[in-house]
């Protein structure tokens, strides 16, 4: 403890396992076949986008690229979630502050890229329907390559300031009442003026990405249902099935972020396990619906799933 009252330990701990230790057993065989069913559905899927010449369109360059950052983000989470609860014994664990911050670091940026692919995606499909003349030479494959790395970029720049300044503040708390560590929770541990300009400055940057990424998809779907509704049945059924994926994928994830950040701030610095049960749901949900919808609602990958699936059970 400093003269100030503030802590400043190197390690934090992660009591929302306390509240799991009664079903760690069970947990852990439901969060490893989840994350095995994520690692296999998602790798099928971008295996196939990559393999497939005929699915070498931008449309599931985004697809690939939306679902190996939603793998990528499993992966960051659910090995060490199945090792805590393995080790977790009367359901504490322990974690450095430098690997909880690397690990909301990296969250917090493939998080805010998932809202940016899901705009990128819209913007795809606006070209696609509302001006298909002029797509070819819009959507080049130079500039879906540059469209990637900006909703990769854009987080990854605004996340590294936020780190930086979050890694700076003194602890006035220790124990986080999560599963696995977001920035947000991390600053939420902190307390005085700095922490609060810090916080404030995490809220506005991830609030503006998903806003204007959310605003932006909404407005290139509204135009897009704007067109339908003038064109013939036929268009505008097979316009709209190419979009419903893509609109499940970004309601689902959005309710799941909205609602988490919601319950935090009327619950403010109080963790409940209220917030325990929607931070686990927010890693669940979005993970398993991913995979199925694109597998399942985009009839061109779900064709060749199929005849993967089979051409291996003949053999």
């Amino acid at each position: 403890m400093t003269s100030a009252g503030f802590n400043v330990t190197s390690s934090l701990t992660l009591v929302g396992f306390s509240s799991l230790s009664g079903h760690s057993s069970l947990l852990f065989f439901v969060f490893l076949l989840v994350y095995l069913f994520v690692l296999f559905s998602d790798s099928l899927v971008i295996y196939i986008i990559c393999s497939q010449r005929a699915l070498h369109r931008p449309m599931f360059a985004f697809v690939a690229s939306f679902l190996l950052n939603s793998l990528t983000v499993s992966t960051l989470i659910y090995p060490k979630l199945l090792s805590d609860l393995l080790l977790s014994g009367a359901g504490l664990v322990q974690v450095s502050r430098t690997l909880c911050l690397c690990q909301g670091f990296f969250v917090t940026i493939l998080g805010a890229a998932s809202f940016m692919l899901l705009s990128a995606m819209a913007f795809d499909r606006y070209l696609s329907i509302c001006h298909p003349m002029h797509y070819a030479v819009l959507v080049t494959p130079a500039k879906v390559v540059l469209m990637l790395l900006f909703c990769w970029m854009l987080p990854s720049i605004l996340v590294v300031v936020t780190t930086l300044l979050a890694s700076r503040l003194p602890l006035c708390r220790a124990q986080l009442n999560r599963v696995y560590c977001d920035l947000y929770s991390l600053v939420s541990l902190s307390c005085g003026g700095a922490a609060a300009q810090v916080s404030e400055i995490y809220s506005v940057l991830f609030t503006a990405v998903i806003v204007f990424s959310a605003a932006f998809l909404l407005f290139s779907y509204a135009r897009i249902l704007f067109i339908c509704l003038r064109r013939s049945r036929s268009f505008s059924s097979k316009a709209l099935h190419t979009c419903l994926p893509h609109l499940l994928v970004f309601f689902n994830f959005s309710i799941s972020v909205y609602l988490d950040l919601l319950l935090r701030h009327l619950q403010s610095n109080r963790e409940s396990d209220t917030t325990l049960i929607t931070s686990i749901l927010m890693l669940l949900v979005p993970t398993l619906l991913n995979p199925l919808v694109y597998g399942l609602k985009l009839k061109e990958v779900f064709t060749h799933v199929k005849r993967l699936l089979s051409c291996r059970r003949d053999s």
